[in-house]
């Protein structure tokens, strides 16, 4: 039982990452021969395709009567973006930021976590919380695309950038489309995989489904995020890789939990609301005060925040045992 539960969460994580990519080359592709500016597709074509995973696993999640799993998703994923992945990236590479992104991402984010924590202590999001949510993502996308256009800085150019890192090396609309297709199935089915297993993983350990979500779950939603943030701190990118953190961020709360909340209405887990959010808050709090003191991450706070992850980990596995 134990080997066919690990082997339904591994082919849930490898059809989530292949899945991802499909549908981010698939969409891109088809939005360039569609005409749409390399600024709107990176800010939103891109940021909804690599926040895919987290959105299908959490809505998945939340219809197959596992609620816990889904605000654990959105909160660890939140969690392990900041700690686990900037703080590898601000390891390899200072992650600089500049101060008009700082003061407009940085506030969503801000937002978003204070929206988060005020759901989680009223007992969890409803239907108005999740239009809500949505809202106000449509309203940061709007206002973030018209200053980047207007204004044409390294943010916007760094948008630009998002989508040409998903080349579609000049393939004909007839395979992209079948790409994106595919990459849709692969993230479906790749979510069915994940929540299936990691249900059976929390009845088999006898530990809640919220910290399953928190760990297993988040970190696996997560590895596109890694994966895309360790290559740009390769390729000298920095910029890319702190703007994609953040925006993941920005995505899976207004987004993921918005439009989660909307299909299914979503409880908050004792837990969570006992302990998590507050590391959240904590978490998002860190990382702010990081980038205002000189509008860079060093290393040393790269590694701070590797620290405070293996401490919020360990914490976990402690309480779960």
């Amino acid at each position: 039982m134990a080997m066919t539960v690990w082997l339904s969460i591994l082919a849930g994580l490898v059809l989530l990452a292949l899945g991802g990519e499909w549908l981010v080359r698939g969409t891109v592709g088809i939005a360039r021969r569609a005409g749409v500016s390399p600024l709107l597709a990176g800010l939103v074509i891109v940021g909804f395709g690599t926040s895919a995973p987290e959105l299908v696993t959490s809505l998945q999640a939340a219809l197959s009567g596992s609620p816990d799993i889904a605000v654990g998703n959105v909160v660890g994923s939140n969690i392990a973006n900041i700690l686990l992945i900037l703080g590898v990236s601000a390891v390899i590479i200072p992650l600089p930021i500049a101060p008009p992104a700082f003061y407009r991402d940085g506030f969503a984010l801000g937002m978003g976590t204070l929206a988060v924590l005020a759901g989680v202590l009223i007992g969890g999001f409803d239907r108005l919380s999740g239009i809500l949510l949505v809202m106000m993502l449509v309203t940061y996308i709007i206002a973030a695309y018209l200053t980047d256009k207007d204004r044409h800085d390294v943010e916007a150019e760094r948008h630009e950038r998002n989508q040409k890192q998903k080349p579609d090396k000049g393939q004909r609309l007839l395979l992209l489309v079948p790409m994106t297709a595919a990459g849709i199935a692969g993230v479906v089915f790749g979510a069915q995989f994940l929540v299936d297993g990691a249900v059976e993983l929390a009845r088999g350990w006898g530990v809640s489904e919220a910290v399953i979500g928190l760990t297993i779950v988040a970190a696996g939603t997560s590895l596109p995020e890694l994966v895309a943030c360790i290559a740009a701190a390769l390729k000298k990118e920095p910029d890319v890789a702190l703007g994609n953190i953040v925006g993941s961020g920005i995505y899976n709360i207004f987004g993921i939990l918005g439009m989660t909340a909307l299909v299914h209405p979503l409880a908050a887990p004792a837990q969570i609301a006992n302990f998590d959010v507050w590391v959240l808050v904590g978490t998002t709090a860190m990382l702010l005060a990081f980038l205002r003191t000189g509008w860079t991450i060093h290393r040393h706070e790269g590694i701070a925040f590797l620290g405070a992850y293996a401490l919020y980990i360990a914490w976990l596995a402690t309480g779960a045992a």
